[in-house]
């Protein structure tokens, strides 16, 4: 999944739940497993994520709903490969917009 997002210095939960299509309370369940994920909250207490975060839950939709994986598998994948996961998310992200642009350019031909 690709999200969209206007780039800002921090994101409320109700924007990163429409940019992902989920509820937000599946992002504050994942914000609860997973230690990559670490918003600020404000005085409030209304969570503000970073860049850093969005990219981290991308990687995590992308184990979760995209490959299959368990919580616990997705955990113990992201301790044990963290920098090799988010290499291989970051090429397949990449061939997905490459492989779009061609589809373009056939579908203009």
């Amino acid at each position: 999944m690709q999200v969209n997002l206007p780039e800002k210095r921090y994101y409320a939960i109700g924007e990163v739940a429409r940019a992902f299509d989920v509820n937000t309370s599946l992002i504050r369940f994942w914000e609860k497993e997973f230690d990559v994920l670490q918003p600020k909250k404000n005085a409030k207490g209304n969570r503000k994520f970073t860049p850093k975060d969005i990219r981290n839950l991308e990687l995590i939709y992308h184990l979760v709903k995209e490959r299959g994986f368990t919580l616990e598998g997705a955990k113990t994948h992201l301790k044990e490969n963290r920098q090799k996961a988010l290499d291989t998310y970051e090429i397949i992200r990449k061939l997905e917009r490459v492989k779009a642009e061609l589809n373009k350019i056939k579908d203009q031909l």
